[in-house]
């Protein structure tokens, strides 16, 4: 009798129109036990989404016929929030802020580590992962909406509103501000902050929290609001009305 086969890990579809580079991440994964599939370009990766949904998305931005940031938007539009995790040989800010704005939950920039990668997909799963119910602790109301001053978001939804303002979060973003919306008026240093959005797999010499306080930013200070997310040199940062 056969031995039984050990149980796949989660889902991951690998998008990439070089063969090379998705050739070593789809092998990079196999080894790490997820169950990997691939496409070759958008629509293809469209498809096998809708053939069968994976637990998280490895989609390059630069290919052919339908690139990643399509891909990003076609996705949220019909409401599927699986987590994707954007690949780009482009380290300009508005490059990352694009496929952020698109729908992606973090980015990593290529040349990458596979370690690097399999990091951030790591903590991208662990952030999608449902809580237990009634999890949720600190300020909110009774429809589980959470505050502070002018500043009102859902956790559900990921969504929220500044002064009128709509706002929409991806799932890092939406982590980062939470963790500020339960600790208001607090000095929560960095380390702390890393280690409950990005877990332990990131150092305190990686440059992530600095990157998506300036994202939180520029969205909470759209049409000259002003600043909510405080500097606390030295230590970290603190949610404050002005």
């Amino acid at each position: 009798m056969a031995a039984p086969v050990p149980p796949a890990g989660p889902a991951v579809l690998v998008v990439d129109d070089d063969p090379d580079v998705r050739a070593a991440v789809v092998d990079g994964l196999a080894v790490e036990g997820y169950d990997v599939r691939d496409a070759a370009d958008g629509l293809a990766a469209l498809s096998a989404v809708a053939a069968a949904p994976p637990a998280a998305i490895v989609l390059d931005l630069a290919m052919p016929v339908l690139d990643g940031l399509a891909v990003c938007r076609r996705l949220r539009e019909l409401g599927d929030r699986t987590p994707i995790l954007v690949l780009t040989a482009r380290d300009a800010v508005s490059d990352r802020v694009a496929g952020l704005d698109a729908g992606a939950d973090d980015y990593l920039v290529k040349p990458f580590a596979l370690d690097e990668l399999l990091a951030r997909l790591r903590a991208l799963l662990r952030r999608a992962a449902p809580g237990p119910a009634g999890a949720a602790d600190g300020p909110g109301d009774a429809a589980g909406l959470l505050g502070y001053a002018d500043l009102t978001v859902d956790p559900a939804t990921r969504t929220g509103e500044r002064g009128g303002t709509p706002l929409e979060f991806t799932r890092t973003e939406f982590t980062l501000l939470e963790l500020f919306l339960r600790h208001p008026g607090q000095v929560l240093p960095r380390d702390t902050i890393q280690q409950h959005v990005w877990g332990a797999d990131f150092g305190p010499e990686s440059n992530s929290l600095s990157v998506y306080i300036g994202y939180l930013r520029r969205k909470l200070e759209a049409g000259g609001a002003p600043r909510l997310l405080h500097t606390v040199h030295g230590i970290g940062y603190r949610l404050a009305a002005p």
